[in-house]
C-alpha cells in the first residue's frame, strides 16, 4: 500500500494493465443502471473510461497521481472526461446515495481497510445500483499470475458476503480463467467474481 510503488508502475508509456477494460466489467456492464459511477482503486483508468464512454458520469478514486493522470489521457483519447480523485481508501468516505455502480477490479487492500471499504459500498449506492468486483482468490498465489501474495489481501466469495451486507448477490462465483491485462495479469487466474444490487 506504497503509492511510490504504484507511480512508479504507471510512470510509463504503456499502460500496465491494458487500455481495455476488464472482461467481467465488459460483460456485465449492462447491469449497471443509468447514473453516476464510482471507479475503486482505477490506476490507469481503462474501466472508467469504459464506462464513460457507455454514457455514465464516471469519479475514479486512486492513490497514484501518475495512474490518475493516465487515467485522465486515456479519457482524452476517448472523448470522454472523467472525475479523478486523489486519496487513499482508508481514508476516502463516498457521498450516500451518489451512485449508480461501484466498481473495484484487483483493489486488494488490507483486510481492515477493504471491510471499511466494503462497509460503506451499499450506502454509496442509490436503490438498483450495482457493485461489480473482481478480485483474486487465495489459489491465485500459486499460480503466480499476478496479484498481491499476502493472501490476507486476497478474497473468496464466502467473505465477500460476511462483508457486504445490505446487498443481493446477483452474480457470485470463484472462476479459473485466462486473463490478459498487460504484463502483470497474464495467464491462467483464479479470481472471484461478483455482480450485487442494492434493493
Amino acid at each position: 500500500m506504497n503509492p511510490s510503488f504504484w507511480d512508479e508502475r504507471y510512470g510509463t508509456a504503456d499502460y500496465a494493465y491494458g487500455r481495455e477494460p476488464n472482461d467481467f466489467v465488459h460483460a456485465e456492464a449492462e447491469r449497471i443502471p443509468p447514473g453516476p459511477v464510482l471507479c475503486l482503486a482505477e490506476g490507469e483508468g481503462r474501466n472508467a473510461v469504459f464506462l464513460a464512454v457507455r454514457g455514465h458520469a464516471v469519479t475514479a478514486v486512486d492513490f497514484s497521481r501518475e495512474g490518475l493522470r493516465k487515467a485522465e489521457a486515456l479519457a482524452r483519447e476517448h472523448g470522454v472526461t472523467i472525475e479523478t480523485i486523489h486519496a487513499d481508501l482508508a481514508l476516502f468516505e463516498p457521498t450516500a446515495g451518489a451512485y449508480s455502480g461501484v466498481i473495484a477490479i484487483w483493489a486488494h487492500l488490507p483486510r481492515e481497510i477493504r471491510q471499511r471499504v466494503h462497509g460503506w459500498v451499499a450506502r454509496s449506492l442509490r436503490p438498483g445500483g450495482v457493485f461489480l468486483l473482481e478480485a483474486y482468490t487465495p489459489d491465485q498465489i500459486a499460480l503466480a499470475t499476478g496479484g498481491p501474495k499476502d493472501p490476507s489481501m486476497l478474497m473468496t466469495l464466502e467473505g465477500l458476503r460476511e462483508e457486504l451486507g445490505g446487498l443481493h448477490i446477483e452474480i457470485g462465483r470463484e472462476v479459473r480463467r485466462e486473463i490478459h491485462e498487460g504484463p502483470f495479469h497474464e495467464g491462467p487466474s483464479a479470481t472471484v467474481q461478483l455482480a450485487a444490487r442494492r434493493l
